[in-house]
């Protein structure tokens, strides 16, 4: 039997279970309202809850921060979550990779499917300006990338993939309602699937509500979330086109 790692939160010391929540009701500031805020935080568990912030935000409606503690704790050693493992390269190793190993350019295709028409994300990826002082695929001399941009139909990606090599297709998915990023996604992995090339290419999956467990989950290779970088991507692209190159 596996032995428990508990873990609390943290607030003024070790393990005191310390947290704060944030929420609005739908009332003026007043004592009254502050002690409705107090009573919200003991309903959800927080004991000898502080407001410490009561401000104004529309007419009728105030914003809260309580301070509190909580009881509860989280068995880190019980939890297992998917994880790409591969390391993050700089931007030499992964030219060198390129070039030594590979010996050709990496193609890249990306695009935001169905009805989304967010490309944020797939823009931090792939252009040249890349994220967070990251620059996009597009400055790598080794990678040669393509931005469909939004709104693309899964046909429509798959052919432009098909018709370039593509060595990896990146889907970004910022809509989420009713998930229908899942079904863009399982969609697109299965018309891959149906004409009969589903082994010769990467299929990376990437938005705000999107990691790597649902990616595999939904048939694609690897799923990245927030705060990915340009890096990130071109790091796991190299690794395993030079791993199917060999």
């Amino acid at each position: 039997m596996s032995r428990k790692e508990l873990i609390r939160a943290y607030g003024d010391r070790q393990n005191d279970g310390m947290v704060q929540m944030s929420f609005v009701l739908p009332v003026a500031p007043s004592a009254r309202s502050r002690e409705a805020a107090k009573i919200f935080a003991l309903e959800h568990g927080l004991t000898d809850p502080l407001v410490a912030t009561m401000e104004a935000c529309a007419e009728g409606y105030t914003f809260f921060v309580v301070y509190g503690g909580s009881k509860h704790a989280v068995d880190l050693a019980a939890i297992e979550v998917p994880e790409v493992t591969t390391r993050t390269l700089s931007r030499d190793e992964i030219e060198l990779i390129i070039k030594n190993d590979i010996k050709r350019k990496v193609v890249v295709v990306g695009a935001c499917t169905g009805a989304d028409a967010h490309t944020v994300g797939i823009d931090a990826i792939l252009n040249y300006k890349g994220y967070g002082g990251d620059k996009g695929l597009e400055s790598y001399k080794g990678f040669e990338a393509f931005n469909m941009g939004a709104q693309v139909e899964n046909e429509q990606l798959a052919a432009r993939a098909r018709a370039v090599g593509a060595d990896a297709i990146l889907v970004s998915q910022v809509i989420t309602q009713r998930d229908c990023h899942k079904e863009n996604g399982k969609a697109l992995v299965e018309l891959i699937n149906s004409q009969g090339w589903r082994d010769e290419v990467l299929l990376l999956f990437g938005g705000p509500r999107i990691d790597h467990k649902l990616a595999l989950d939904l048939g694609f290779d690897a799923g990245f979330g927030p705060g990915t970088k340009p890096s990130d991507v071109a790091s796991f692209v190299v690794e395993q086109v030079r791993v199917k190159t060999k």
